[in-house]
């Protein structure tokens, strides 16, 4: 079985450097949708409570009814995915507030319950959700509960690109009209291009989890998850010989393989096939043919043959020597997407300071060990 360690202590310490990061005055909020980016909602967000966060961020109403669930009423939990008026009593039930994202709904909102908090976004490039600039005006939002006018950066990974100060003046511009409302700009990686773009909120996400948000520059995060997947087999193959579905790798040499309990079901990409690798005591094992949706085919070769491992043993698929970040650039992809496709099958490990809980198969049925 594949065992899937999230170091909630990392996930501690790296919210801590965000609020330590921003300016005066701004507060780092928490995005954990997708199940806290494929990491396991309620331990997340409950140590990034514990460690201050005052306010989530979601994307669906379901999401955001289950972290009341287990959050309780103190925090605030704001839904991106806007206000839906057939829903409009458990926004009230649950302390939910809306991202509103047009004007329509911005009227559902006058029309049903327009004392409930909501925040305003603006679409400054991005084209996706969000209202349009030229919409909003202050007369627009009167008498509404509006807690934060915020807007999104497109490209604020890279840290050379225009763009960036383009979004920002055009937010800049609109800001101005709301002197009274906290404004929120920043992603991850918009906290680390200008401190005047932080405002009086941040949403980071990608970051709190390990992933670098200046990949222009050495990873400033501590890494949060490891994963390592366990070999069900190893057998040899002769010279010409042909490894996984349609043959797509012939060996050129007498090689050992193992067969290891991952493959595109648990996260492991296809596009991985003859082009990712995976790692024996920091020996890189890459590889061969095609992932299958259960299993995977790595080539042993460069292991010493008297340190190969054996049937049973674990071999690193991210960790010290593969960030999510690396094996995501091998299957041309992001590491936002290799964390949000981890399998549930995977055992997983929520390790903290003084506790390890472990959970077989599924996010429930936690069982809490000491820590060694």
């Amino acid at each position: 079985m594949a065992r899937l360690t999230i170091d909630l202590d990392a996930v501690r310490k790296n919210y801590l450097f965000l609020q330590n990061k921003v300016r005066k005055g701004c507060e780092v909020s928490a995005v954990v949708k997708a199940n806290a980016y494929g990491l396991g909602v309620e331990a997340v967000s409950q140590t990034l409570h514990e460690s201050g966060c005052k306010t989530f961020f979601v994307a669906t109403l379901n999401e955001a009814i289950e972290l009341r669930s287990f959050l309780g009423r103190e925090p605030a939990i704001a839904m991106l995915n806007g206000y839906q008026i057939k829903n409009a009593s458990l926004y009230r039930e649950n302390d939910i507030t809306p991202v509103l994202n047009d004007l329509s709904e911005i009227q559902n909102l006058k029309n049903t319950q327009n004392d409930l908090p909501a925040m305003i976004h603006i679409d400054t490039a991005m084209n996706r959700l969000g209202m349009n600039a030229d919409d909003i005006t202050p007369e627009i939002i009167s008498n509404l509960n509006i807690k934060t006018i915020m807007s999104h950066f497109m490209s604020s990974e890279d840290n050379q690109t225009d763009l960036n100060a383009v979004q920002a003046s055009r937010f800049e511009k609109l800001a101005s009209q709301f002197p009274n409302i906290p404004k929120s700009l920043c992603n991850s990686s918009g906290i680390f291009l200008d401190a005047s773009y932080h405002y009086q909120l941040v949403r980071p996400g990608m970051a709190l989890y390990g992933l670098n948000p200046t990949p222009y520059a050495e990873n400033p995060m501590q890494p949060v998850i490891s994963l390592d997947a366990e070999i069900l087999q190893i057998h040899t193959v002769k010279k010409g010989e042909t490894a996984g579905y349609n043959a797509t790798y012939c060996f050129e040499q007498d090689s050992t393989l193992a067969i290891v309990d991952i493959g595109y079901a648990d996260g492991i990409f296809r596009s991985l096939s003859n082009a990712g690798s995976l790692y024996w005591n920091g020996i890189k094992c890459p590889i061969r043919g095609r992932v299958s949706m259960d299993l995977t085919i790595v080539d042993l070769c460069d292991v010493p043959e008297n340190q190969r491992p054996k049937k049973g043993d674990h071999l690193e698929v991210i960790g010290l020597n593969q960030s999510a970040d690396d094996l995501a650039r091998d299957a041309g992809t992001i590491g936002y997407e290799v964390l949000t496709s981890l399998s549930r099958r995977h055992q997983r490990i929520h390790s903290d300071q003084d506790f390890i809980e472990v959970s077989m198969l599924t996010n429930h049925s936690l069982k809490s060990l000491p820590k060694e």
